[in-house]
């Protein structure tokens, strides 16, 4: 049962992962957790923070093995998931994943040193079908790869939710150019920004020695930036539990904590959590 939380809001997450430890990880993943994070201790964290429900992110280390997490959204109706799919998958199969609970599909491109031809032939279908489902393309794309990024997916049509404060780069901060481009793009129409995992905004690498205080002064005002230019209809709070890269140093505490920060306002906090309710559940 939720327990009734000191912020009113968030009642929605809009960014984690589960897993366990032997699940299959990609060739090249970042990181390799040692521990489980399973749906039911996901769960049991919402229930002690009173969040009422919570979204999960395709899991970047496993690729486009998204069984584990599928299977999570599937245990509860406080869930939803996003997937990572090959571009030729099949749609009776993103049809199935939509009944499981999927409501859209992930693009994690930091660290990637060749990114999607989003416009080959493959990937337009991709795209056209993830609109016909009515998902949306959850993306992290970092720095100056922001822009012609945003101009490929916006050409498709899809809505867009842009990952980790659209990965303003920790030397030029909210002046960063792809940032900035993010912020156009939402005022397009179709697209929304996720202020989740200011921690990680102290670059790709951060992780392997965590400077929190610079990162959550980046997410800060970014924060300030997006409240004030964008406004919380078009913007997502997420924990990035369980903070894998940072789990010596980040709980779901302290990420409750900065969204305080982020938005001191309980009537903003009402409006995120409205947001995210008419994005991933209406």
């Amino acid at each position: 049962m939720v327990v009734s939380s000191d912020l009113g809001a968030p009642i929605v997450d809009c960014h984690a992962h589960v897993f366990t430890r032997d699940l299959p990880l990609i060739a090249d993943a970042w990181n390799a957790p040692a521990y489980d994070y399973t749906p039911q201790d996901y769960l049991a964290e919402l229930d002690r923070q009173g969040v009422h429900f919570g979204v999960l992110s395709g899991l970047s280390i496993s690729g486009t093995y998204n069984e584990y997490t599928i299977a999570a959204a599937k245990l509860s109706p406080r869930l939803r998931a996003t997937a990572i799919v090959a571009p030729d998958t099949d749609p009776h199969v993103l049809r199935r994943m939509r009944d499981d609970g999927v409501v859209g599909i992930r693009f994690q491109l930091v660290r990637k040193a060749v990114l999607p031809d989003f416009a080959d032939e493959a990937h337009r279908l991709l795209l056209r079908r993830v609109r016909d489902l009515d998902w949306h393309v959850h993306v992290a794309i970092e720095g100056e790869r922001m822009q012609p990024t945003l101009a490929a997916l916006e050409a498709s049509g899809v809505k867009l939710v842009l990952d980790h404060f659209a990965h303003p780069e920790p030397e030029k901060g909210i002046a960063c150019p792809g940032f900035q481009s993010a912020i156009d793009a939402v005022q397009r129409g179709k697209v929304w920004i996720k202020l989740a995992a200011g921690f990680r905004l102290g670059g790709p690498d951060a992780w392997r020695d965590p400077d929190l205080p610079r990162a959550e002064a980046i997410a800060q005002a970014a924060a300030a930036e997006l409240m004030t230019r964008v406004g919380p209809e078009r913007l997502l709070w997420g924990s990035d539990a369980p903070f894998v890269g940072y789990e010596g140093c980040m709980t779901y505490d302290r990420a409750l904590a900065q969204l305080r920060a982020w938005a001191p306002d309980p009537a903003t906090r009402r409006a995120l959590s409205d947001a995210a309710l008419r994005f991933y559940f209406a």
